[in-house]
């Protein structure tokens, strides 16, 4: 079993470009408890999406710090914005030992795009971002956690080799789909605790329920 955390962004979320995209922020002192948390955890992987600077400013020295690797998902579109991943920071994280996959190229779900518009998405900003990045990029993280059967196919037909979502429950090893808990401004170093040391519940039923039905529809 493997537990799947996924950040979105350190410190207050002020500067957050889309509306309540600021809940998904961690406190800068929680994610540095958090990460102490999960330093002893080779059960768990960690996962950036949306490609903030925070990822760079302040996630990736304290990785470095607790000996932690992590996945960065940045959005193709963003690369040199204000507030953004450059392409010189993908590389630096490459250099550091990090991964780099594909979260899009404008942050819009994927389910039911227009051929052009999931091209763009699926494999024009991954191309963007592998050149970027100068390494390749065969991994993707799934907007808002929006998929069916079909968008999934296409992913498939693109050659990634594994897509995250936001489904929150435990994952198989090795799985090419692959749910993940994204944390909120309003966890803890308790409450992610919690979420590591998972024990199956009602709402783990629910959730599963919920990726078998997106699965399928």
């Amino acid at each position: 079993m493997t537990i799947n955390i996924c950040f979105h962004g350190i410190g207050s979320g002020e500067n957050e470009r889309e509306p309540g995209g600021e809940k998904y922020w961690m406190r800068r002192e929680i994610f540095f408890g958090v990460l102490d948390e999960l330093r002893e955890r080779p059960d768990v992987r960690i996962s950036f999406d949306d490609g903030n600077a925070s990822d760079i400013e302040i996630g990736l020295p304290a990785l470095l710090e607790r000996g932690l690797r992590a996945t960065f998902f940045p959005l193709a579109g963003r690369l040199d914005d204000a507030g953004s991943l450059s392409p010189a920071d993908l590389r630096a994280l490459r250099e550091s030992g990090m991964a780099i996959g594909s979260h899009g190229w404008a942050h819009v779900p994927w389910r039911g795009l227009s051929p052009d518009d999931r091209r763009r998405e699926l494999v024009d900003a991954r191309e963007a971002i592998a050149e970027a990045s100068g390494g390749p990029v065969d991994e993707a993280a799934l907007p808002l956690g929006r998929y069916d059967r079909r968008l999934l196919a296409h992913l498939r037909d693109a050659g990634y080799r594994a897509a995250y979502t936001s489904d929150r429950y435990p994952a198989r090893p090795g799985e090419w789909l692959q749910p993940r808990h994204s944390v909120t401004v309003a966890d803890t170093v308790a409450s992610v605790r919690r979420v590591v040391e998972h024990r199956t519940g009602p709402a783990d039923l629910r959730h599963r329920a919920s990726s078998m039905f997106k699965r399928l529809r």
